[in-house]
């Protein structure tokens, strides 16, 4: 007996297109790969993540910045200090399904 096909998903609309090709975009860069997986660990300040990556703490923050604003990670300040998150679960999902896929082969 056949096993029943898999239900299709929805194509995607043309704005989720664009938004996936930038997302896909900007973890294909090994800084900020290296940035979320750093978070995956737990929120750090960004001072924290540039002693830990070795890089200056003005590249981390423009780091920070585009992945803000691509809602993949999140910034919550206390008084002057601004500490970052992944912004959900889902962020985590990518990396490790990138990482399986990675060591798959």
């Amino acid at each position: 007996m056949k096993a029943a096909a898999a239900e299709p998903e929805p194509r995607p609309a043309g704005d989720e297109v664009e938004r996936l090709a930038e997302i896909f975009g900007a973890i294909a860069d090994p800084t900020r790969i290296r940035i979320l997986t750093a978070l995956s660990a737990g929120e750090r300040a960004a001072g924290d993540l540039a002693r830990l990556l070795g890089l200056t703490p003005s590249a981390v923050s423009h780091q920070l910045r585009l992945l803000r604003n691509l809602r993949l990670v999140r910034k919550r300040r206390v008084g002057r200090h601004a500490y970052y998150a992944l912004d959900d679960d889902h962020v985590v999902q990518l990396l490790r399904q990138g990482l399986e896929h990675v060591r798959h082969g």
